[in-house]
């Protein structure tokens, strides 16, 4: 059980709710609504010698006296929120934290947050879905998180960087690692993402990176030339497309789950 008269004690002593909280063992969050309940109380310490600790929990919390209550998340928000490009679960964590803690209110912790998002996926069949037509779009990008080789001789791990070209419609794609993420590695990857698919797609998705945009402004997109010529003798379109990024990245955290 929280010992709330140990809280107002060392408020009383000038210390911040941080350090309160580490002394007493019990989140920022209990510190605070202590605290702004004592105050709308009127109670100071040093409590009087008659008042139990049981006594001062029914008076602070008399609802919820043994049993906290979680301020539920809006799963449909932040479900919409994950659809945005560099939106994850964890910050939409620390933002519905910051959001209890204005309101007064007790958050789950980001284990019990990521278990009810996905009870919620669950229950509600939430998905996102693509309409797309076979050989269509060949999808591609750099996979967010960079890999690595060992050096079988010195023993230094060697950054690799992951190429991935993904067929929408069927989910088939081609995955291959370079040491490099300049030009001539990124051209070599498509070419080869061809090979492996026995053809090529009629429109290429990438995110706007250096490799293959220039400049991508409100009513112009520009390809750097080495990529343009590419485009060209492949017969080929490329549309910069940052909500294919996001796509990408997810399907190679599910394949690296």
């Amino acid at each position: 059980m929280t010992n709330y008269r140990e809280i107002l004690r060392l408020d009383s002593l000038g210390l911040n709710k941080t350090q309160i909280a580490e002394a007493c063992g019990c989140s920022r969050t209990t510190v605070i609504q202590t605290l702004r309940l004592a105050k709308e109380k009127l109670l100071q310490y040093p409590l009087p010698d008659s008042m139990s600790d049981k006594q001062l929990a029914n008076l602070l919390f008399p609802a919820i006296t043994g049993k906290l209550i979680f301020k539920m998340p809006d799963y449909e928000y932040v479900h919409r929120e994950l659809q945005k490009n560099g939106v994850t679960l964890n910050l939409l964590w620390l933002e519905y934290c910051d959001a209890c803690r204005d309101a007064g209110e007790i958050p789950y912790q980001s284990t019990q947050f990521n278990k009810h998002y996905n009870d919620f996926l669950v229950k509600t069949n939430a998905t996102m879905h693509l309409n797309h037509k076979p050989g269509e779009i060949m999808q591609v990008d750099w996979a967010g998180d960079t890999a690595s080789v060992t050096d079988t001789d010195t023993g230094e791990a060697i950054p690799a960087y992951v190429f991935v070209a993904t067929l929408p419609f069927s989910g088939y794609s081609y995955v291959e690692a370079f040491f490099s993420m300049n030009q001539e590695c990124w051209t070599a990857a498509h070419v080869n993402a061809y090979k492996y698919f026995g053809g090529v797609a009629r429109i290429i998705q990438c995110d706007n990176l250096k490799t293959g945009v220039d400049r991508h402004g409100r009513h112009e997109v520009s390809l750097n030339q080495t990529y343009r010529e590419l485009a060209e003798h492949y017969g080929t379109a490329v549309i910069p497309q940052e909500s294919a990024l996001l796509r990408i990245r997810q399907w190679w955290k599910a394949l690296s789950a």
